[in-house]
C-alpha cells in the first residue's frame, strides 16, 4: 500500500518519485550494476536516505542471516546458549577481529560504541582532580559518558576547540596544547560524527603516547569507510561500530584493548563469563539477543563482494558531489568547507537555522516530511549544521532533488543569512 503522507507531499518535491514505483534514478558514478546494487536494500522508495551515517542500513541478505540465527536460537534455545553459542560468538568475534587487523585476544564485541566508551572510563578508575582530554568535535553520547565519569569521580573533562577547518598540524597542536601532569586519558575521533572530519589519529596517538597518557581512540565511523589496522594504530582503547559503514544489523560493535589494559577492563553488566577475562568476558552477557554479532561476517562478506575499494571511492566521491551541488544551492563557498576523503560531508546552514539541538531535530524532521530526503542536522557551536551521507544506495540524483527543494524551505522558515559565508 502506498505511503499516504508521501502521496500528500509528492507535488511539492521537484523530481520527487513516489513510493512503489519501481523506476530507480541512474547513477553514473557506481555504473550500469547500480540498481542490482540499490535493491539489495529494503529502503523505503521514494525518500533520499542520505543520513546512513547515524543508524546505517541493513542489507537484506544480512538481515536474512539475523532472522536465521534468532530462528536457531528458537528452535531450541537450551541447546544454542549453552552448546552452540559461545562457540559461535568466538567465531564472528575472529573474523572482525581480522576486518579491523587487531589481535583477537584484544577485540571483544560490544552493542555500540558509546558502551564501549563507559566501559573504558570504568577501567580507567578515574579520582577527584584528575582530567580526561577531548575535542569539541565529540560525539555528544560520547561527551555525556565523560561528564557523568567526571562528576562520579571528581575528576574534569577538558575540551579542546579545534577550527572546523584545522588541518592535522593544527589539530595535533590543539589536542596537545590541552594537556597537563594531571591528564588520564585523552579521546580522540578518528572521523569526527557532527563536523564529518578526518583527525589524524596515527599521529595523535603517537603524541599522546609520548606524553605517557593513555588514549581511547573513538572511531564509531570508521570500520568500513576506512581500512581499519589496529596493530598498526596500537591504541591503548578503540571502539568502532559496525551497523553504519559495514552494514551489520544494529546492535553490533567492537572495544579493542591493548595487553597491558586486559586485565583492568570489564563488562559494565556482569555476567557467568566474569572469571574468564578479557575478552571472553564479553561473549556472553545473560540472554541478550547476539544474533547481530552473529550476523556481522555476514555483512563484511557482502561488502567485500561489492568491492571495499569500489565501495569507499564511490562514497566519496558521491559525498563530494552532494557538498558541490548543496552548497551551490545555498550560495556557499565549498572550496572553504573540510573536504576530507570520507563518506560524510558537513555545510553550514544559514544564521538561525537548526542553531539549538531542538531547532536542528525540528529542521530535519521538516525536510524529512517537506523533501523527502533525511539527513542529519546538528547545531555545533551554535551553527546549524547539514551532515550529508553517501553509501552505494544513494545516487546523485538525491542531492540534486534536495538542492533544488532546501533553499526556499529554509527561507519559509525564517532562516537568514543565504550568501553572507
Amino acid at each position: 500500500m502506498t505511503d499516504p503522507v508521501t502521496v500528500l507531499r509528492a507535488a511539492d518535491v521537484p523530481g520527487y518519485r513516489p513510493a512503489g514505483i519501481p523506476e530507480a534514478p541512474a547513477n553514473w558514478l557506481w555504473g550500469a550494476d547500480w540498481a542490482d546494487v540499490r535493491d539489495l536494500w529494503s529502503l523505503q522508495p521514494g525518500i533520499a536516505h542520505l543520513n546512513h551515517g547515524s543508524f546505517g542500513a541493513v542489507p537484506r541478505p544480512v538481515a536474512e542471516e539475523q532472522r536465521r540465527w534468532q530462528e536457531r536460537a528458537e528452535s531450541n534455545p537450551v541447546r544454542f546458549h549453552r552448546r552452540e553459542l559461545p562457540a559461535a560468538v568466538a567465531a564472528a568475534r575472529a573474523q572482525v577481529a581480522a576486518f579491523c587487523r587487531a589481535d583477537p585476544d584484544g577485540f571483544a564485541f560490544v552493542p555500540n560504541a558509546t558502551t564501549g566508551v563507559s566501559t573504558v572510563l570504568a577501567a580507567v578508575s578515574l579520582q577527584r582532580g584528575d582530567e580526561v582530554l577531548l575535542t569539541d568535535h565529540g560525539y555528544g553520547a560520547v561527551r555525556l559518558a565523560l561528564e557523568r565519569a567526571c562528576h562520579r569521580s571528581g575528576a574534569r573533562p577538558v575540551t579542546m576547540p579545534v577550527p572546523l577547518t584545522a588541518d592535522d598540524v593544527t589539530v595535533r597542536a590543539a589536542v596537545l596544547a590541552g594537556l597537563s601532569g594531571r591528564t588520564r586519558l585523552a579521546v580522540v575521533d578518528h572521523i569526527t560524527s557532527p563536523t564529518a572530519r578526518l583527525f589524524p589519529v596515527a599521529e595523535l596517538v603517537a603524541d599522546l603516547r609520548r606524553a605517557g597518557v593513555p588514549v581511547l581512540v573513538d572511531g564509531a565511523h570508521a570500520p568500513g569507510q576506512l581500512q581499519v589496522d589496529l596493530t598498526a594504530l596500537a591504541p591503548d582503547f578503540w571502539v568502532g561500530n559496525f551497523h553504519k559503514w559495514c552494514c551489520s544489523p544494529r546492535g553490533s560493535a567492537g572495544l579493542f584493548v591493548a595487553d597491558r589494559w586486559r586485565d583492568r577492563v570489564s563488562p559494565l553488566v556482569t555476567s557467568w563469563g566474569e572469571g574468564r577475562g578479557f575478552p571472553l568476558s564479553f561473549d556472553q552477557s545473560g540472554t541478550s539477543d547476539a544474533s547481530a554479532w552473529l550476523a556481522t561476517p555476514a555483512a563484511l562478506d557482502l561488502l567485500g563482494e561489492l568491492g571495499w575499494a569500489r565501495l569507499r571511492e564511490h562514497n566519496r566521491e558521491l559525498a563530494a558531489y552532494g557538498q558541490r551541488v548543496l552548497g551551490a544551492a545555498l550560495e556557499l563557498d565549498t572550496d572553504h568547507l573540510p573536504q576530507d576523503p570520507v563518506s560524510m560531508r558537513v555545510l553550514p546552514l544559514p544564521a538561525g537555522a537548526g542553531s539549538s539541538p531542538e531547532t536542528a531535530d525540528a529542521l530535519q524532521a521538516t525536510i524529512a516530511a517537506r523533501l523527502g530526503a533525511e539527513t542529519a542536522l546538528v547545531a555545533w557551536r551554535d551553527q546549524g549544521m547539514l551532515r550529508v551521507s553517501a553509501q552505494v544506495y544513494n545516487a546523485p540524483e538525491e542531492y540534486d532533488r534536495l538542492a533544488a527543494g532546501l533553499p526556499a524551505l529554509l527561507a519559509a522558515s525564517g532562516a537568514s543569512g543565504l550568501g553572507e559565508r
